[in-house]
């Protein structure tokens, strides 16, 4: 079950799914910030706010077969949380990546971070905390980009495409609005946007 909807996270702390305690990223994670460990998280792995959570999947979660999709669809479907996977990306596990792209950006429409280790997953954790936790209603200028883009992390994912700097993935999300919208875009709308060369790019990646 989901149970996340009834889970208060604390600004600052991450709520960890049992199964993590002594695992690397909870060592790393200690220190940074507040990791609480709770029993019954079902599907998530990491709470980081009361509407976002983090799925983890790991090197032998993808060598290991399907699981890891039926726990994502299954999460996709039965919650309202905002969903960020964040997937090891290594030698090993580099062949598979492309499908677990594929189902996790296209079709269930979610947050899909690369990672090499549990060490570089835990650097994320921590940034993402940290950004969560800043005051945006006190800066009037964070409040407007705020309200532009409702998903800092959609942002970010969105320069992660080769061509795209800060400017163009904002320009990008203010014309297409979601990352979904912007995978199935065509080149020829993409080129009002960006221009031919970056389009092309965009539409390859």
């Amino acid at each position: 079950p989901v149970t996340a909807g009834s889970i208060v996270v604390p600004y600052g702390h991450v709520i960890g799914n049992e199964k993590w305690r002594g695992s690397e990223i909870a060592q790393r994670l200690q220190g940074k910030i507040r990791l609480i460990f709770e029993d019954g998280l079902g599907l998530v792995d990491f709470h980081l706010s009361n509407r976002t959570c983090i799925l983890y999947i790991s090197e032998a979660d993808l060598v290991a077969g399907d699981e890891f999709k039926r726990r994502l669809v299954r999460f996709r479907n039965a919650s309202s949380l905002g969903g960020i996977v964040i997937v090891e990306r290594t030698q090993l596990s580099d062949q598979y990546f492309l499908a677990v792209q594929k189902l996790v950006v296209l079709e269930l429409g979610m947050v899909l971070l690369p990672v090499a280790n549990q060490g570089e997953a835990s650097q994320l954790i921590t940034q993402l905390v940290r950004e969560q936790s800043k005051d945006h209603n006190s800066n009037p200028f964070l409040r407007k980009q705020c309200s532009q883009l409702a998903e800092p992390l959609v942002f970010r994912t969105v320069q992660q495409i080769p061509g795209v700097g800060k400017t163009k993935a904002l320009l990008l999300l203010q014309q297409f609005g979601s990352i979904h919208r912007l995978c199935n875009a065509s080149v020829k709308e993409l080129e009002v946007v960006v221009g031919q060369t970056v389009a092309q790019q965009i539409h390859t990646f």
